[in-house]
């Protein structure tokens, strides 16, 4: 008890006694205005006030007489961040099937006998108004295929992707090459008990010619290869009935569902992120029901939307701005220590205030290389280029680092310094890791990844030449009613053609998912005679010692045709176009030369920087190696921008026993998406198999 509240006063006595000692008249409760016992009244309040309150006023550091405040009593007010409440939905993959006809085969194909595949191929010739399919179907240069396709998230009306063809086993069909699938509409498929399969809506289209194996499996499983391939990029997604692209969302958890939550963490969003439509903003969030939110990307995130939504989960809800400020520079002391820079700049990120990039732009002159690349990388999806010096340093040295790296490069403008940048990636020998060790190299994925980013950077190819190859023949198509073939060109170029003016090692790099593209690094490279290379239907030949190279295209039923050029490996590869020759038949030519050392250069396919790789961070203290570093995985290995997708499949089978990279940390908010893409309506699906469903999971013997 303070002193104040030691003395001793009988309330009673201080309003019943007046100064003479005796009551008042009237009412003895009642304390006249001006009276003593009105002063002392008031007073003895005001007394029990301060003892009552003022022993939970909090003493400051100058009342303590020089003791420190402690780590708990300066403890911020625990922040609310979208990630602690939401789940991420749209990021599987959507299966699509269908039944088509491919043409255009060397007499392997044949009539499919009566089944299920037959008379759905049936029934679309007769929509499609053919009025004799069954000829078609026993024609030996046709054959009856099933056609699969995976819709990728946020996929925009128009865009391409991947295509897989199979021959069903029933089928007396042998080969697939040289083939061409016609036109098929694609769509959800599944067999329902007792009516058979049921298709949904359409949503994507495909065609083109027929990628068979390009020599990455052993020879003893030729026949199934020679069975099954892909289509590059063949499909095209239409949006269903709606045209709609498909978009991701955020699911609320069940707790916290709510309209008011939903409107909160909408709007959250949309003042962070929004777009301008006739002057006006447009929040790229909008509150769909009470717990679902619908998410759209923005055009800069547009090719790593994963990054996207780690920094839209590291907004925090209901942030003052006073609260903000003092959580700035608690991030700028947390962005300048490596082992959470990786969280602070996504927070960074999030915020995206003028004083968020200051912090940023103060990482890039830290000494550590962890720091300056997370730093950079903020500051890429920001807009601001100036850590793009950064950026470069990391793709070419950190192997680690390098897809992120290129991917945040990609998302900058044409600024002059990002462009040379680029192309200095393309042409200069970067630090490479082959089987655990690194060391200077000619390295194909920086080369390759440079070119893509520079290729996303350059919008209007201005920079980047793409040469693209059409050929000159019609477009394969099924026969109108009246029995003629539908005579117009092309509706894209067989593939793209990349010729890079580039010093030292030699390389040829080729293309098997979402584009049909060849790139040559060294514009001069030439084919080595004696050559006999056979390209589908094409026959390349010259005599040893020869600088001429004479092409011939064989045909059934058609003149031979031929062309001559030098044995430049660029005059060989348009001639082959000139004569018709398609993707599929441009990469058995490169195979066939690689396998018999007719290339000067190697020979590359899909040479994709990776994510999930293992940075070294240094760290004198640590005794988890010999060379004083601790392992940290970067990102994870099935979240990679979608500008370099993960090859890896949709789901793992069990492996063998973890290496010891396996047991490498995660950083948290180190370039991984913090809790995984959990759809709600299929928490229960990820413990147990899916069921087999749909058109190509018949093609599977029991």
């Amino acid at each position: 008890m303070l002193p104040a509240c030691r003395t001793r006063l009988n309330v009673r006595d201080a309003f019943l006694t007046s100064p003479a000692g005796r009551a008042p008249r009237g009412n003895r409760w009642t304390p006249q205005p001006g009276s003593l016992r009105w002063s002392l009244g008031w007073s003895l309040i005001w007394g029990l006030l301060l003892c009552l309150f003022g022993a939970s006023v909090p003493v400051t550091g100058a009342d303590r007489k020089g003791e420190a405040i402690t780590d708990d009593e300066a403890k911020p007010k625990k922040l609310s961040f979208i990630g602690d409440q939401v789940a991420v939905t749209g990021l599987h993959l959507i299966q699509i099937e269908s039944v088509g006809l491919v043409d255009g085969l060397e007499g392997t194909g044949g009539d499919t006998p009566p089944s299920l595949y037959r008379r759905m191929l049936i029934e679309e010739m007769h929509k499609r108004g053919v009025r004799s399919p069954n000829a078609l179907l026993e024609d030996p240069n046709k054959a009856l295929v099933v056609v699969r396709g995976s819709v990728p998230p946020n996929i925009r009306v128009g865009e391409r992707f991947d295509v897989e063809v199979a021959i069903p086993e029933s089928s007396p069909a042998t080969s697939l090459r040289s083939g061409y699938l016609l036109e098929v509409n694609m769509a959800e498929q599944a067999m329902v008990p007792g009516r058979g399969p049921r298709s949904g809506h359409t949503l994507g289209k495909a065609e083109g010619p027929i990628l068979l194996s390009t020599g990455e499996v052993d020879s003893d499983s030729k026949p199934s290869v020679l069975k099954r391939g892909r289509i590059p990029g063949g499909g095209v997604y239409t949006g269903g009935l709606q045209k709609a692209d498909r978009l991701l969302g955020l699911y609320l958890r069940s707790d916290l569902r709510g309209g008011r939550q939903t409107e909160r963490i909408a709007d959250a969003i949309g003042r962070r992120y929004f777009d301008m439509l006739q002057g006006r903003k447009v929040p790229m969030a909008k509150a769909k029901t009470d717990q679902y939110i619908e998410l759209r990307v923005p055009e800069r995130y547009r090719e790593n939307f994963m990054h996207y939504l780690q920094v839209v989960r590291a907004i925090a809800i209901n942030e003052s701005i006073v609260e903000q400020r003092e959580r700035l520079e608690r991030l700028r002391r947390s962005l300048f220590t490596p082992e959470s820079a990786g969280r602070a700049s996504l927070e960074l990120e999030a915020i995206g205030s003028a004083e968020a990039k200051l912090i940023l732009r103060e990482g890039l002159e830290q000494p550590d290389l962890e720091v300056r690349f997370y730093s950079a990388n903020a500051l890429a999806y920001l807009g601001d280029a100036q850590g793009t010096a950064q950026l470069a340093l990391a793709a070419r040295n950190e192997p680690a680092f390098r897809v992120f790296a290129l991917a945040a490069l990609a998302t900058l403008d044409r600024e002059p310094a990002v462009i040379d940048a680029l192309r200095n990636l393309m042409t200069q020998p970067t630090v490479d890791e082959k089987e655990g060790q690194r060391r200077e190299s000619w390295s194909a994925e920086t080369r390759y990844g440079a070119l893509r980013a520079l290729e996303t950077v350059d919008r209007h190819r201005e920079v980047v030449k793409a040469e693209p190859i059409y050929g000159e023949s019609i477009l394969r198509t099924f026969e109108t009613p009246d029995g003629e073939p539908t005579r117009q060109k092309k509706p894209r170029p067989e593939f793209v053609l990349h010729v890079i003016d580039s010093p030292g090692e030699p390389m040829v790099h080729l293309t098997r998912h979402r584009r049909s593209e060849l790139a040559i690094f060294g514009s001069d490279q030439r084919l080595k005679t004696p050559l006999s290379l056979q390209a589908g239907r094409i026959l390349v030949t010259a005599p040893s010692g020869s600088e001429t190279v004479t092409i011939s295209r064989y045909e059934t039923q058609r003149e031979i045709q031929q062309v001559q050029t030098s044995t430049r490996l660029v005059e060989v590869v348009r001639a082959i176009g000139r004569l018709d020759g398609s993707y599929p038949d441009i990469a058995q030519m490169l195979v066939t030369a690689d396998r018999q050392s007719n290339l000067e250069g190697r020979l590359e396919f899909d040479a994709l920087p990776k994510a999930g790789r293992i940075y070294y961070r240094p760290d004198g203290t640590s005794a988890e190696s010999e060379s004083g570093s601790r392992k940290i995985r970067v990102g994870a290995e099935d979240q990679a921008p979608n500008i370099f997708p993960s090859l890896l499949p949709t789901r793992k089978t069990p492996g063998p026993k973890k290496t010891e990279d396996d047991e490498a940390t995660t950083v948290e908010g180190s370039l991984a998406l913090d809790n995984a893409p959990a759809e709600s309506e299929e928490k229960s699906e990820a413990a147990t198999p899916p069921p087999k469903r749909g058109l190509m999971n018949l093609l599977q013997k029991k």
